[in-house]
């Protein structure tokens, strides 16, 4: 593995200039990894393609990002082993991007969701420079690393705590994203919040679960706008989640309120299930800020148009945009990466 950090950046920029072009077996790879898995639907992965391309393969803001790092030109090369997630397409290819730049080698472990999307960009890399093949061999099981990283781990936290916590290890929990609502936002606020809540169907760790609103804010004309989502309730697996949690729902007797498309409850929670979205009321966005700094370990992003107390915030209808500077359950991973 002998590439500079300039050549790396460049096979990137590159990777993401080709992405831009019309091309058939870009097409029937997509088809192929909706076949496998009918939550990547041809709209969402184009939206992700699109997203990474936009914020993760341009040249200027790859050079800007690495020159806040001391990344070598030549490092010690690193084994870093990669547990991909699948939850929405391509969301684990941020991991490998940053273990590339930084020079070091992916030990990829693919998620059973997402077997087609990811190896297709690796062999687009090693079509752009073959010396990009030793970079990101894909492996059944993770061993004979330096350092690993793992994505939306909740219920197996533990296992993968005990069986690499002897490792340099980033092992990033799921998370959810919450939104704060004054009761001053336009049509057009709605339905970029409507992107924020539903692209991905709900399922990523950048989508909103949770609307913060003003004590007395009335929901109906915003679930009526918000009709306008209805195509997601046509899709099979959205729909039977919908209608478990409807089940469930109903069975328990709970307060609910829904437009047919999602299902809306009063909770303190953050993480709402698929088809699924939590709110809670506030009576000022002091108190709303503070309880949010008690919740910052389940919070992705915060999404409003308001300033508050020091909290980084996101506008609506960005939060599918993540910035190269923008981690992860906020864990710099380039830093871990660069950090002898």
């Amino acid at each position: 593995m002998s590439l500079s950090l300039q050549q790396r950046i460049e096979i990137l920029a590159e990777l993401g200039r080709r992405l831009g072009e019309p091309n058939e077996k870009s097409e029937a790879i997509i088809q192929k990894s909706y076949l496998h898995n009918k939550w990547f639907t041809t709209e969402n992965t184009q939206l992700a393609i699109q997203a990474i391309r936009q914020e993760f393969l341009d040249k200027d803001k790859l050079q800007t990002w690495a020159a806040q790092y001391n990344i070598s030109d030549n490092p010690i090369p690193q084994k870093v082993g990669i547990v991909l997630s699948g939850n929405i397409p391509l969301e684990g290819f941020r991991d490998i991007l940053n273990v590339f730049v930084a020079g070091h080698q992916s030990i990829i472990k693919l998620s059973e969701k997402d077997e087609h999307l990811i190896p297709y960009f690796i062999s687009m890399l090693t079509e752009i420079q073959p010396e990009c093949a030793a970079y990101f061999p894909i492996a059944e099981r993770i061993k004979s690393i330096d350092s690993v990283i793992i994505t939306n781990v909740n219920d197996s936290t533990r296992y993968y705590e005990t069986y690499f916590g002897k490792y340099p290890n980033i092992i990033r929990k799921q998370r959810a994203s919450v939104a704060i609502l004054t009761g001053n936002e336009t049509e057009e606020d709605w339905k970029k919040l409507g992107i924020d809540v539903f692209r991905f169907f709900g399922m990523g760790n950048k989508n909103v679960a949770k609307l913060y609103l003003p004590k007395g804010y009335d929901l109906a004309p915003l679930l009526e706008f918000w009709k306008r989502f209805e195509h997601l309730i046509h899709h099979d697996k959205f729909k039977n989640n919908f209608d478990y949690n409807y089940s469930l729902i109903l069975m328990n007797g709970l307060p609910h309120i829904s437009n047919g498309i999602i299902l809306m409850q009063e909770t303190d929670d953050i993480s709402a299930r698929t088809a699924m979205l939590f709110y809670e009321y506030y009576e000022n966005l002091d108190e709303i800020a503070k309880k949010i700094q008690t919740h910052q370990d389940e919070i992705q992003s915060i999404i409003t148009n308001q300033n508050l107390n020091n909290l980084k915030t996101i506008p609506f209808g960005q939060t599918h945009y993540p910035t190269l500077n923008d981690y992860p359950n906020h864990i710099d991973t380039m830093k871990f990466l660069t950090t002898p």
